[in-house]
């Protein structure tokens, strides 16, 4: 059996058994279907030896990267809001607010720099703010894109295995 068929069988075979451990392992904590004081379970299907062991940890590779798109999706919907937002500064009265929240896309602070003399303190918070949620806003698009990438990928190869046939040498045509 050639790498790419073994790669196959394995995948195929690999995710029904994990979603199964993790089931029988839920079902262990339900002896004959029937809800248990803590104490009248048996104490090693406390170990979640099926849960973990044989499923989820069978299962990590593709949620970490799912997790990894996620975390990017955060960081680029967060630095989006932190960029429409503005920065929290003092206007000069001793009271920090955010005077750019009520903004409209139009009146925003980030087409119109005459504005940024709004806030007296930290000095230079609304450029500060910029250049950094652009920086994790870029970041987490790169993240996120990356991880999609893994995700399909590691689905790809999880399903498919990895698709190489083998090739045909020709000894006398060399």
């Amino acid at each position: 059996m050639c790498t790419g068929k073994c790669s196959k069988c394995i995948g195929i075979t690999l995710f029904p058994l994990a979603v199964c451990a993790i089931v029988s392992n839920i079902l262990l904590y339900f002896p004959n279907g029937q809800v248990l004081q803590l104490s009248e379970i048996t104490d090693l299907v406390w170990f979640f030896h099926g849960i973990l062991g044989a499923g989820i940890l069978m299962l990590l590779s593709v949620i970490l990267s799912v997790l990894g798109f996620a975390g990017g999706a955060y960081c680029v919907v967060i630095s989006s809001l932190g960029l429409i937002g503005g920065p929290l500064c003092d206007t000069g009265d001793g009271e920090y607010l955010y005077p750019f929240r009520n903004d409209t896309l139009e009146d925003n602070y980030l087409f119109n720099q005459t504005t940024w003399s709004i806030c007296k303190q930290p000095e230079n918070v609304i450029l500060w703010n910029i250049v950094l949620f652009s920086i994790l806003l870029v970041i987490g698009v790169i993240e996120a894109i990356l991880c999609f990438i893994q995700v399909i990928n590691g689905l790809t190869g999880f399903i498919c295995g990895t698709c190489m046939k083998r090739r045909k040498t020709n000894i006398s045509g060399m």
